[in-house]
């Protein structure tokens, strides 16, 4: 039974890592970029921006999960998803891209304004270009004081994942939930716990290790 629950187990957490690996490598590109716009001089794009983002991060994620899935079927009667495994994937891939895009995106934003304007004029007198200075004086800089948050962000979305459920994407506590239906027993259900803080200290072991290596800016 052991064995069983394992490898059920297993076969939910990579549903888990992907919908995580997915999120990130597309939230923090896109959290940059929302980031620039929320620090735009002009005020049609920075409000908009900053609404968005007000929106996102003052609502639930399971909220934004079920608008996203079922809002496009109740409003405008168009089934977007379909009602198979990769629709519902889709679905919440789409709202936790969303969701942590923001998020991230205010600690890119806070990273950038915390750099001197020192550092900018210098690198104005030097002869460098705006994309320039950026590149090679600030964003090594920015990179360096957003490691312990953007961490504590990271390590949130390997719980958050578990959200996913409630629109019926197979994760992790899903396959953990199921056998308490299946066969009655609960264990598999607290076996999850043992899955997401390995996985929770592998990362915390990693951008422990990242900060080390950029202390070079002390």
């Amino acid at each position: 039974m052991f064995l069983t629950v394992t490898l059920s187990l297993l076969e939910g957490f990579l549903g888990t890592l992907k919908l995580f690996i997915l999120t990130l490598v597309l939230a923090l590109p896109l959290g940059l970029f929302i980031s620039f716009g929320s620090m735009s001089k002009l005020a049609v794009i920075r409000g908009p921006v900053r609404f968005v983002i007000w929106i996102i991060r003052g609502t639930p994620l399971m909220l934004q999960l079920l608008i996203i899935y079922y809002g496009p079927g109740i409003f405008m009667g168009l089934n977007v998803w379909g009602s198979d495994t990769t629709g519902r994937f889709t679905a919440a891939l789409v709202a936790f891209v969303i969701n942590y895009a923001c998020y991230f995106s205010e600690i890119f934003r806070g990273g950038i304004q915390s750099i001197p304007v020192g550092q900018y004029e210098a690198g104005a007198v030097l002869g460098m270009t705006r994309r320039q200075i950026f590149n090679k004086i600030i964003l090594l800089q920015v990179i360096k004081r957003i490691v312990p948050p953007i961490s504590n962000e990271v390590i949130t979305l390997v719980k958050d994942t578990s959200l996913a459920r409630v629109i019926a994407v197979y994760e992790i506590i899903w396959n953990g939930q199921a056998f308490i239906k299946s066969s009655g027993i609960i264990w598999p259900l607290f076996y999850t716990g043992a899955f997401y803080l390995i996985f929770s200290g592998l990362l915390t072991f990693v951008f422990g290790y990242i900060e080390k290596k950029l202390s070079y800016f002390r």
